[in-house]
C-alpha cells in the first residue's frame, strides 16, 4: 500500500468534503481516491470516514487521524522542501580526486574560484596517480586523462589533452633527431607505463599508423618525472601538452616527429550512476567545463594563428 498517498487522499477528501473534489485537486479519478480510502481504512482495521452520495464526513476516531495525519504530511514536506533548499545552496563535502601533475599544475590554480563561488560547500581534494576506485574510495568525482574504458560509471568530457614527443637539444645533438617513427627504436624513451597501450607508443601520419615498443630507460607513473628526465638529456618523453608547454617555451626541450601524431587523450570527470546528479557534483563539473574549455578554445585560436 501506498501509505503516503492514502495519507493525501484522505486528508484532501476530509478538506474537500468530498471523494469527487479530492480527485479534482489531487488529478485523480475519484475511483483512485476510493481506493485509497479503502486501502487506508483496511489496513487500520477502522471506518475513518462517514459517506453518502455527495458527501464525505470524517467518524470521531477519523477526526483524530486526520488530525495526525495533516502533521505527518508537513512533516514530509518540510522534509522535502530542506531537501531542495540544500540542493540550490550547495553546502557539506566534496570529495575529489585528480592525477598529481594535473592537480598541482591547473587544477590547483583554479580551485579558488570555485571556493569564492560555492563558500558553503568543503572540498577534500586527494591527488593521486593511482587508479583509485570512485565508488569504493568514496569519491564524489574523480578527474582522469586517458582513453576510457567502458564501465558503470558515467564520465563527461572535460577537454582534449594532447601529446607530443619531446626531447632536449643536448640529447639531440648528441644522438640526432629521429626523421620516422622506426627510428625511435634506436633511441632511448621514457615512457608512462600505466596507459591502455603499456609501455607501446601508436603514431599516425600521412603513411599510416605505426605501432612502436622503443627500448625504455625510465618507466613511471608521472609525466613531471619524464618531463624532468627529457630536460636533463636522459632520452624522448611522449608527453601531455600541458606538462611539456613551459619547457618547450623556455627553449629546454624540443618536439620530434612533427608530421606524426600520437592518439589524443582527454580529461574526464567521472562520478557513479544516480537518478539525480547532486547540484554540487554538477556545478563542479560545470565549472571545469568552463574554465578548462575556455581556456582549450583560446589555446586553439593562438595555435591556429600560428599556423
Amino acid at each position: 500500500m501506498d501509505k503516503v498517498g492514502s495519507l493525501r487522499a484522505f486528508v484532501k477528501v476530509v478538506e474537500s468534503g468530498g471523494f469527487a473534489e479530492a480527485g479534482r485537486q489531487l488529478r485523480l479519478s475519484r475511483s483512485a481516491i476510493s481506493k485509497y480510502i479503502a486501502d487506508l481504512e483496511g489496513s487500520l482495521g477502522v471506518q475513518l470516514l462517514n459517506r453518502t452520495t455527495r458527501h464525505a464526513s470524517p467518524t470521531e476516531i477519523g477526526q483524530r487521524y486526520f488530525e495526525r495525519a495533516v502533521v505527518i504530511l508537513s512533516e514530509i514536506e518540510a522534509a522535502d522542501q530542506a531537501v531542495t533548499q540544500a540542493q540550490s545552496a550547495p553546502r557539506g563535502l566534496l570529495r575529489v580526486n585528480a592525477p598529481m601533475s594535473f592537480g598541482t599544475m591547473r587544477l590547483g590554480p583554479v580551485l579558488a574560484d570555485f571556493m569564492a563561488a560555492y563558500p558553503e560547500l568543503q572540498l577534500q581534494l586527494v591527488l593521486s596517480d593511482d587508479l583509485l576506485d570512485p565508488v569504493q574510495d568514496g569519491f564524489d568525482v574523480t578527474l582522469r586523462i586517458a582513453e576510457l574504458e567502458s564501465s558503470s560509471l558515467i564520465a563527461r568530457k572535460i577537454m582534449p589533452v594532447g601529446r607530443m614527443i619531446c626531447a632536449s637539444p643536448d640529447y639531440l645533438a648528441r644522438h640526432g633527431t629521429p626523421k620516422h617513427p622506426q627510428d625511435l627504436r634506436e633511441h632511448a624513451s621514457l615512457t608512462y607505463g600505466f596507459l591502455l597501450t603499456g609501455n607501446q607508443w601508436k603514431l599516425t601520419g600521412r603513411d599510416g599508423d605505426h605501432w612502436i615498443q622503443p627500448a625504455w630507460s625510465l618507466c613511471v607513473n608521472n609525466a613531471e618525472v619524464l618531463r624532468d628526465a627529457a630536460i636533463k638529456g636522459r632520452g624522448l618523453a611522449l608527453l601531455p601538452d600541458f606538462i611539456a608547454a613551459d619547457a618547450l617555451r623556455k627553449g629546454e626541450l624540443r618536439t620530434v616527429l612533427d608530421d606524426y601524431s600520437a592518439p589524443p587523450l582527454a580529461l574526464y570527470a567521472v562520478y557513479p550512476p544516480t537518478r539525480h546528479l547532486s547540484v554540487k557534483v554538477r556545478l563542479f563539473i560545470d565549472f571545469l567545463v568552463e574554465r578548462f574549455g575556455r581556456e582549450d578554445e583560446a589555446g586553439a585560436k593562438t595555435r591556429k594563428g600560428r599556423a
